[in-house]
C-alpha cells in the first residue's frame, strides 16, 4: 500500500507567506530609512550667535550658508561681522522666523553684507520699521519674502531642510514662527522660533517628525514654550538657549531648565558661554563655545562659572580660593573666564593650587 504525502495545514503556508512579506517590507524600509552617504570632505556646523536677548544662527554646510534670524537692530554690526568672518558672502536662504524685532532687527545688517537667494518669513507685511527695513534691503537685491508651507523641502549642501510649521493660522506673532528641521547624515536639528505651547501641541497633532539631536529652545527658554509633551516628542540630546545675561524676563525659566534636566538633555546657553557652535560629522554632534564655560542643567539655573584669577605681576593664574590669589593687589588682579583664556595671554598655572 502506498503512503500518501502528508500535506501541511493551510495556516502554516499563510503564516510563512506573511513572514516573508514582513521580511521584505523590513528590508525595503531599512534601505529607505538609511540617509544618503555623505560626500568625502563634507562638513556641517550651526553657529548660535550670541546676540543677547535675541536669536540668530548661521548654518554652514559644504560651503553653503543659511541664516536663521538676525537678533535686534542693534546687532546688525555683529551679524555683519560674523558673516564676514566666516566668509558667508552669499546666503542660499535667509529665514526670518517671525516678525518680532529680536529675530529680524539685525537682518538688515546681514543684507548689507551678503546676497540672498531665498528669504522666508511667515508674513509679507508687518507694521514696524525693522520689518520695513528688511523688506527694503531685500528689494535692493531684487528679492522679496516667501511664505513657506509645511512640507516644503530644500537642500543646503548635503543637509536637508524641511518646513514643519506653523500648521495653523495664529493671531499671536510668536505662534506664527517658522519651524524647520535640518537633517545632516544621521543627525538632526530643530528650530522653533518663539512658538508657544498651544502651537507646539498643534505641531505634535500634525504628525510632524520632531525627534532631533539638537533643539534650539523656543522663546529663549521661556515657560510659555517647551512643554513636557513637546520635549518628550523631540527628546533632544542637546538644547541651545539663545538668551541675554541678567535679562528682565527671567529667561530661561527654572521650570524649563528642570524639564530639560529630566529629559537628560545637555544645555548650552549664549548668556553663559557666548557663541555656541554645534558641529556634525553625520553621525555625532560635538560642541565648542566662545567662553568654554560649563553650564549646568540644574533647575535653579544659578550655577557659577569656573573662573581663574591672574596676577599681572607674576604672570601666574590661580583658582579663586587659592591663598596666593587672595593676596593679589587690585591693580594686578585679572579675572579669566577659562583656563585657555589665561594660557593664551601668557599666564602660567600656580604650582600650589594647580588650576
Amino acid at each position: 500500500m502506498s503512503r500518501q504525502k502528508q500535506q501541511r495545514p493551510n495556516w502554516i503556508w499563510t503564516f510563512l507567506f506573511i513572514m516573508l512579506v514582513l521580511a521584505l517590507a523590513y528590508v525595503l524600509y531599512s534601505q529607505q530609512a538609511q540617509p544618503e552617504p555623505l560626500a568625502e570632505g563634507s562638513g556641517f556646523e550651526v553657529h548660535f550667535i550670541d546676540v543677547g536677548q535675541a536669536d540668530s544662527a548661521l548654518v554652514i554646510c559644504d560651503g553653503h550658508y543659511m541664516l536663521i534670524d538676525g537678533g535686534n537692530a542693534e546687532d546688525s554690526d555683529l551679524v555683519y561681522a560674523y558673516l564676514e568672518q566666516h566668509g558667508a558672502k552669499h546666503l542660499d536662504c535667509m529665514v526670518a522666523s517671525h516678525a518680532h524685532e529680536d529675530h529680524i532687527g539685525g537682518l538688515s545688517g546681514a543684507l548689507n553684507y551678503a546676497t540672498v537667494d531665498t528669504a522666508l518669513c511667515p508674513v509679507t507685511e508687518y507694521n514696524t520699521n525693522v520689518f520695513k527695513n528688511m523688506v527694503y534691503y531685500l528689494g535692493e537685491q531684487g528679492k522679496s519674502l516667501t511664505v513657506p508651507e509645511p512640507g516644503d523641502k530644500f537642500s543646503l549642501g548635503s543637509a536637508e531642510i524641511e518646513i514643519l510649521g506653523p500648521v495653523k493660522e495664529y493671531d499671536g506673532t510668536n505662534d506664527t514662527s517658522i519651524v524647520l528641521r535640518i537633517d545632516y547624515g544621521e543627525t538632526s536639528f530643530l528650530f522653533t522660533g518663539d512658538m508657544e505651547k498651544g502651537a507646539e501641541a498643534d505641531l505634535i497633532d500634525s504628525g510632524a517628525n520632531l525627534k532631533a539631536d539638537v533643539l534650539k529652545a523656543g522663546h529663549h527658554g521661556s515657560d510659555t514654550s517647551s512643554s513636557y509633551q513637546f520635549i518628550r516628542e523631540v527628546m533632544p540630546d542637546y538644547v541651545v538657549i539663545s538668551v541675554g545675561q541678567d535679562n528682565s524676563y527671567g529667561h530661561p525659566s527654572n521650570e524649563v531648565l528642570s524639564r530639560y534636566r529630566d529629559a537628560g538633555a545637555e544645555v548650552y546657553r549664549t548668556d553663559m558661554q557666548g557663541h555656541v557652535i554645534a558641529a556634525s560629522d553625520g553621525r555625532t554632534v560635538t560642541f565648542r563655545t566662545e567662553k568654554e564655560a560649563a553650564t549646568s542643567t540644574n533647575p535653579t539655573g544659578n550655577s557659577a562659572l569656573q573662573t581663574y584669577v591672574g596676577n599681572a605681576g607674576t604672570m601666574k593664574f590661580h583658582l579663586p580660593d587659592c591663598a596666593s590669589a587672595q593676596g593679589i593687589r587690585e591693580d594686578k588682579r585679572v579675572v579669566f573666564l577659562s583656563r585657555l583664556q589665561a594660557t593664551l595671554q601668557g599666564y602660567e598655572p600656580c604650582g600650589r593650587c594647580k588650576p
